[in-house]
């Protein structure tokens, strides 16, 4: 491979590696600040143990996250400093914010609400919670405004050396494709979050039923509460997910009209257009000549245009409207590298886009069904004890995980050969693109990318198992005795083991929320 395809494998692996993370950062930030609110609220002990418990969780998350994030804007200037230079006017300011008000807000006040159980007032302490809440999901805003305006380029004007400059910064955030990404975003973070209290709590109720431990305890309504948070979170995220996905959808086929019919593997414009159920034959090929498909009549027509009717542009019609417009073949120029005055394939692979599409839709549909099984196992009391139900829903707390994998695979890798996508709303003359094949840094060798792929491929490894080990850890030993003391790990000695009659607290750290941090 040469020092492009490399430099690309390397972004990918690190990207979807990080954004594993990102939607259980967000998603269970927020659903640990609502099981705050409600114990402040009501003073009840099992909003507490949800609190500490899946704080617990959210911080291991969040600490991993944070280190898998910061090798991402390095890449920019290791392999992509092409890129970088094209682009830097406009993520300048977005990465900028990202870092010095996301980042430092959503930090400090992790920090404050980390050491502050019990050291400052019970609502500035949920408030500090709910700060860094906000800051991780302002944090995530910044950077799908930036890769929106990849996919969408607004708010710039062409400077004489090519080259975009920023003219309307509120254009660039209100862009309409960041505003339709980050909402189905975050709807899909609240999915890989009620799934993980779904899987988990199923699993922890089966536990202590074949146990023979009680069911009126506060640690039986901690997984109680939780799967039944987890799951109708699940499902109306689900619903959330479904519009917000029609409404990029609807956009797609506005401003990359190919990715969308490659997705459906539609070689030529139909009116009305079918959406394609299955398809197979020569799609791992690319060719888009003789694709067979079980399909529904009229319905790409209605995700495309709201109506049953209209036409949709197929694969092959588009490519040729691409070369028309863009360009047939690459310029013959060294920047280019081995691709210069090579022919432009405007069609994403076929496989990739049509399959990931796919998978992002059925494995998100897994996790709703598996939610509406856990609201109905668990209805008037009820405790699931099937083996094949509760490891069911464990297993499948990786659906929603595999939704934004490959929902993202699809947006990333759907917008090639282009790294910064044209605009079609405003004239050719006015538009701006950039060709992933002139985006990599010129100095670079491919034997320099491989080396910094492997080293960061054995260092994700290994942060994985790290995390794997201590989630798995923390989810076994479930519920601790200090989970019902506004002070994380102090609890009560007996008295004859004390000089002042039990009264004074015992740090007793094995059952510290959050020892791991200190």
């Amino acid at each position: 491979m040469d020092v492009l395809d490399v430099a690309r494998w390397q972004f990918g692996i690190t990207t979807v590696y990080h954004f594993l993370m990102v939607p259980l950062t967000i998603g269970l930030g927020i659903l640990v600040a609502v099981m705050h609110t409600m114990w402040v609220r009501t003073d009840k002990p099992e909003w507490l143990r949800m609190t500490r418990f899946w704080g617990r969780i959210y911080l291991i998350n969040f600490v991993l996250g944070v280190a898998t994030g910061l090798v991402q804007e390095f890449q920019f200037g290791l392999a992509w400093s092409e890129y970088s230079r094209f682009v830097g006017d406009v993520f300048g300011s977005l990465l900028a914010l990202e870092a010095l008000l996301a980042f430092f807000l959503e930090s400090t006040f992790l920090g404050l609400w980390i050491f502050g159980w019990g050291r400052i007032p019970k609502k500035v302490h949920l408030a500090a919670l709910w700060a860094a809440v906000i800051g991780s999901i302002v944090s995530a805003y910044f950077i799908i405004a930036a890769n929106s305006w990849m996919q969408h380029p607004v708010g710039v004007a062409v400077a004489e050396d090519g080259r975009p400059e920023q003219v309307d910064f509120f254009a660039v955030l209100t862009n309409n494709t960041a505003l339709a990404a980050f909402s189905h975003a975050i709807v899909a973070a609240l999915m890989v979050a009620g799934a993980l209290l779904v899987g988990v709590g199923l699993w922890q109720l089966r536990r202590r039923k074949l146990a023979g431990q009680p069911t009126a305890d506060a640690d039986h309504q901690v997984w109680r509460r939780s799967v039944r948070l987890g799951g109708w979170v699940s499902l109306a995220a689900f619903v959330l997910v479904a519009l917000t996905g029609d409404w990029q959808g609807k956009l797609m086929y506005q401003q990359q009209p190919l990715k969308m019919s490659s997705a459906e593997a539609l070689c030529q414009t139909e009116a009305p257009a079918s959406f394609s159920i299955l398809a197979w034959n020569k799609l791992g090929s690319n060719e888009c000549d003789d694709v067979h498909s079980i399909t529904v009549p009229g319905l790409l027509s209605f995700l495309a245009h709201s109506d049953f009717s209209s036409a949709v542009p197929g694969v092959n019609d588009l490519q040729e409207r691409y070369a028309a417009v863009y360009g047939a073949t690459y310029p013959d120029d060294p920047s280019f590298g081995a691709k210069a005055g090579e022919p432009i394939d405007y069609t994403p692979v076929l496989a990739v886009t049509y399959w990931s599409f796919r998978l992002m839709i059925g494995t998100g549909a897994v996790s709703a069904a598996v939610a509406a099984y856990a609201l109905w196992a668990t209805r008037r009391g009820r405790v699931p004890t099937s083996r094949i139900g509760v490891h069911g829903a464990l297993l499948a707390v990786a659906a929603p995980f595999v939704a934004n994998a490959t929902g993202w695979i699809f947006t990333e890798m759907g917008r090639q050969p282009f790294v910064v996508v044209p605009n079609p709303d405003v004239p050719v003359d006015e538009q701006v693109w950039f060709f992933t094949a002139q985006a990599v840094s010129p100095g670079v060798s491919a034997a320099e990318v491989w080396t910094s792929l492997i080293a960061l491929t054995a260092v994700y490894g290994a942060l994985a198992v790290v995390e794997l080990w201590l989630i798995t850890r923390f989810v076994r030993r479930g519920v601790t005795t200090g989970d019902d003391h506004p002070t994380p790990g102090f609890t009560p000695q007996p008295p004859d083991e004390v000089d002042d009659g039990g009264d004074a607290p015992r740090r007793d750290r094995d059952d510290d929320v959050l020892s791991f941090a200190y």
